[in-house]
């Protein structure tokens, strides 16, 4: 496990890493996955950052569960699996980042955390999770983690919209609000 001394980064052998919790809570039936929207293109995703100094990597997954959710419990001390993701970077580039996924046994959700606000939190059925999520590889974990086959469950589920079809979808709405304001 890489320890946060690389950060921000976040290197392991030279490559891009996060840590994530997939906080989850119940069984069979009653299972349940919580996802937060990110900040900026407001997609459903699993609580991740990078590695933290003076912490595992289980630790760190815990802590930005709490950050981005205010959730408490236990987590799991080896990754349940990995999925890549571009990150997008202040200064617009993309990198692809490889991130290590704990789960995250829930059992406290605090009313107040420091992200509090700035996210939506929503606990969904693994396959709502599963298919709400952008990432083909993380939606494949999401859906092995909970023991269910989206094949057989539903059709292939249509593609998550990518952040430039949300800039493009965004941008068409205000270009179309604005030619209706000087038409009338």
């Amino acid at each position: 496990m890489s320890q946060a001394g690389d950060k921000p980064e976040g290197r392991k052998g030279g490559k891009r890493r996060q840590v994530a919790a997939l906080p989850w809570r119940g069984e069979g039936e009653d299972l349940r996955v919580l996802l937060v929207s990110s900040r900026e293109t407001r997609r459903w995703v699993i609580p991740k950052g990078w590695p933290m100094k003076g912490r595992t990597d289980p630790e760190a997954a815990a802590q930005e569960a709490y950050e981005e959710a205010g959730l408490q419990g236990t987590i799991a001390p080896q990754p349940f699996g990995e999925y890549p993701y571009l990150k997008r970077l202040k200064n617009g580039q993309a990198r692809l980042v490889k991130v290590d996924v704990y789960p995250l046994e829930v059992n406290a959700q605090l009313q107040a955390w420091p992200e509090q606000g700035q996210r939506t939190l929503e606990w969904m059925t693994p396959i709502e999770a599963a298919l709400a999520v952008q990432e083909p590889e993380l939606r494949d974990l999401i859906a092995r983690f909970a023991g269910v086959d989206l094949a057989s469950e539903h059709d292939t589920p249509a593609k998550a919209p990518t952040p430039v079809r949300v800039a493009f979808q965004r941008l068409r709405r205000r270009v179309t609000a604005l030619w209706g304001r000087y038409r009338s």
